[in-house]
């Protein structure tokens, strides 16, 4: 079958190409091996963050002693289970289905894999594109070659989505983003929970700061944390599992990262390096001639809102219109823990490493009059070189929420003199930006 467009994948990256192209009336095959929509709507964004803000309704239930009069909080999970499910679907992708096909593409159900210049194969199908193949396939947990692992019934992150009951005890293995927000949940839920990084801090491509923010209300929470902890032998013994001989819980979570496979997707039939990480793309995201990437395989950060963004820049260039190339300088991103931690840019490190002479600005959240009203904990800090800003972090109650202007101030370059004489509405959070640069 001879079509324009061949898009491997159809996460929220894919979708947005397939859909945007067949719209523009080129003939489009999408191939999906799983759910159209990919992990966002079904495993990650949305499912997790109706479970982050069941857990931190708890939460705030539980702050009302001292503030608003007496309360009693009585955690049930069937209702954060019912709402997911009714959030997926319960699993079903006909909606999203229908949306694609609805703007004119044709649906693939299966493995692609590219076979040949311009050419993919699935099953006993094969289809060559006129115009070239979109890789968009996304990743996948990424499990440690950790001792007897494999062979326990562990958890990732799809079945901590899918779970009907919350454990009594769990272990968390992998102190990032999925880590430290699932933790969080389950443990607001009743749930006896340990996490262990093997990294010296969780969160460890944030800043320092954010590190010890998170582990301070994580021990406050109940919530164990070991860092720097390597794991040597996990076993199940039929009741529970066992980490290392002297951990031991019911479930196991392993949130340890994702990982490409560029080898099963065939990419050396286009003339990619099978082995690497990560496709490598340029501006217009072009891996090669006639191969555009996009989303997590590019490893320009594993977000939605990154692969929807080189989606658009892939359509722009397939169809020939103007647009400006990929810019990374800006990325945003947000742990959706409580309190919540955007940052965008570079670290201070980061920021170091690269040679800039940077000026730190920084304020603690609850001097600022709305965190003071809140009893919030949190920072904001901001990394200056040259005048302006290449990097910020905002730790809070709605941190990813503030972060917003942050973004907007990085990715516009807008001379940190002018953001200090800017006019901040009180009483707000993100008039800390303010304070922060005064």
């Amino acid at each position: 079958m001879d079509v324009d467009v061949i898009v491997i994948g159809l996460g929220p990256g894919g979708e947005e190409a397939a859909g945007s192209l067949a719209e523009a009336g080129l003939a489009v095959v999408g191939i999906e091996d799983r759910l159209v929509g990919g992990e966002c709507p079904y495993w990650g964004c949305i499912p997790s963050k109706m479970m982050i803000r069941a857990a931190d309704l708890l939460a705030e239930g539980r702050r009302i002693p001292g503030m608003a009069g007496d309360a009693e909080v009585r955690p049930s999970w069937a209702p954060v289970a019912r709402r997911v499910r009714e959030a997926t679907d319960n699993w079903d992708d006909q909606v999203a289905a229908d949306r694609f096909t609805g703007k004119g593409g044709t649906l693939v159900r299966g493995k692609g894999r590219i076979t040949g210049p311009n050419e993919v194969t699935v099953g006993d199908q094969v289809f060559r594109a006129r115009r070239g193949i979109v890789i968009s396939n996304g990743t996948a947990p990424a499990i440690p070659p950790i001792d007897g692992l494999r062979d326990t019934p562990y958890w990732t992150n799809r079945e901590a989505i899918e779970t009907t009951e919350v454990p009594e005890s769990l272990i968390v293995l992998g102190g990032g983003a999925i880590g430290v927000e699932l933790a969080q949940v389950f443990s607001r839920f009743g749930s006896r929970v340990t996490v262990v990084e093997a990294l010296p801090r969780l969160l460890a491509l944030e800043e320092p700061e954010s590190s010890e923010l998170l582990q301070k209300i994580f021990e406050n929470e109940g919530i164990e944390v070991r860092t720097g902890a390597k794991v040597e032998h996990v076993r199940h013994d039929g009741d529970a599992f066992v980490v290392n001989g002297d951990l031991r819980a019911q479930r196991l979570l392993v949130a340890t990262g994702r990982r490409t496979d560029l080898k099963a997707l065939g990419v050396a039939a286009a003339g990619l390096d099978e082995n690497a990480r990560f496709v490598d793309t340029d501006g217009r995201m072009r891996a090669a001639d006639g191969v555009w990437a996009l989303g997590d395989v590019t490893g320009k950060g594993a977000f939605t809102h990154m692969s929807v963004y080189q989606a658009r820049i892939v359509v722009r260039d397939i169809l020939g219109q103007d647009g400006p190339p990929a810019d990374y300088r800006a990325v945003p991103r947000v742990t959706f823990t409580d309190p919540e931690i955007g940052a965008v840019g570079l670290t201070e490190q980061q920021a170091r490493d690269q040679g800039m002479d940077v000026r730190v600005h920084h304020t603690d959240i609850s001097v600022n009059t709305r965190g003071w009203i809140h009893k919030a904990e949190g920072f904001l800090k901001l990394i200056e070189h040259d005048g302006v800003l290449v990097g910020a972090t905002s730790a809070g109650p709605v941190g990813g929420e503030v972060l917003g202007a942050l973004a907007v101030a990085v990715h516009g370059e807008v001379p940190v003199e002018r953001l200090r004489h800017m006019i901040y509405a009180y009483p707000t959070f993100h008039r800390a930006i303010e304070a922060a640069l005064l």
